[in-house]
């Protein structure tokens, strides 16, 4: 019998990329829905391998697929899975390491250098009515990077990347991360925050590129921010309840940071009632000008990127579901 899996999203008009990574005796499943919630009881009883991309998949979706063997979650991220739930059923989780890793960063350094230079700032300033006057506007977001320290929360395959782009544009680069061995600033040719404490206190910029697990949500508060040198920055393209979004108002208000880039929210997309900083930034409030950059969770976005998912994930699960590879797995401790 057939090996079953299935892209339950309405992601791709066809299965030819899936068909021709996983060979002619899997049967690929991709029901005209948008999300898992729509797939019949009786499809879902066929199931072996599932592919994951927007869907939030709980102990009530994992009990409508008995047959279940993998979940492969087509990105980096793992949050959006019950890991404790999946575990308990022997069902092997993978996710998708190397993709997104040069639009991520790109992004990354996007948001950074967008601010830095204060490109928001004029351009809104410029198509003000009337237009402001025809001279750089003095703001504590420009800074000349060979001057300041860019600082990584994170220093895995997307953080790496930030910073080795930071340091090409000059910054002296220093990052956080407990789970990097030593010699890994020697081989980049960067600096290591012995301490969370001692990276905020010397990072004028600052990207965070750590994945969302019990002891990161949450992480960057109000204490941390307020150890950012004035005129700081703060770049999150990891996941939106990494950041306290009370406490970044809070220093943006009263001046503790010059800006924000975000890429992700703590509630995706934002509810009818959105925090009170989107709503500033939504109505243009004067205190906000130029300071914030919002994109809609994008940062991993580009043509090749989506063909990218789309392979990658197929061959992690044929790596798994029929080979018993160990392809992308996430264990455990990665919690």
């Amino acid at each position: 019998m057939a090996v079953t899996v299935m892209q339950a999203e309405g992601l791709y008009p066809d299965d030819t990329v899936e068909r021709e990574v996983l060979g002619p005796d899997v049967r690929v499943l991709q029901p005209g829905v948008r999300s898992l919630a729509e797939v019949p009881d009786a499809l879902c009883a066929e199931v072996e391998g599932l592919f994951v991309f927007r869907d939030w998949l709980g102990p009530t979706d994992i009990a409508r697929f008995p047959r279940l063997r993998c979940v492969v979650r087509m990105g980096v991220g793992y949050d959006r899975l019950d890991r404790p739930a999946l575990a308990a059923r022997g069902v092997t989780v993978c996710n998708l390491p190397d993709y997104g890793t040069t639009e991520v960063a790109d992004h990354a350094i996007s948001l950074a250098l967008a601010l830095r230079r204060g490109l928001l700032l004029h351009h809104d300033a410029q198509r003000a009515s009337p237009p402001a006057a025809w001279t750089p506007i003095e703001s504590p977001l420009i800074q000349r990077p060979s001057t300041r320290v860019f600082g990584v929360l994170g220093l895995g395959r997307i953080g790496t990347a930030a910073a080795l782009r930071a340091k090409a544009f000059g910054w002296r680069v220093v990052f956080h991360d407990p789970y990097r061995p030593n010699g890994s600033d020697l081989a980049l040719g960067i600096e290591r925050a012995r301490t969370i404490e001692e990276l905020f206190t010397r990072a004028d910029t600052l990207s965070l590129h750590t994945p969302l697990t019990r002891t990161t949500r949450g992480l960057v508060d109000g204490r941390l921010l307020r150890l950012m040198p004035p005129g700081a920055v703060v770049v999150n393209t990891a996941r939106g309840p990494i950041l306290d979004l009370d406490a970044l108002e809070a220093c943006l208000r009263d001046g503790t940071l010059a800006g924000a880039g975000l890429d992700v929210l703590p509630e995706e997309p934002p509810g009818p009632v959105v925090h009170p900083l989107l709503e500033a930034y939504r109505q243009g409030e004067a205190w906000l000008a130029g300071r914030l950059i919002v994109t809609p969770h994008s940062a991993f976005h580009s043509p090749e990127a989506l063909l990218d998912i789309r392979r990658k994930s197929a061959e992690t699960m044929r790596d798994v579901l029929l080979e018993g590879r160990l392809t992308n797995v996430v264990r455990p401790e990665d919690d």
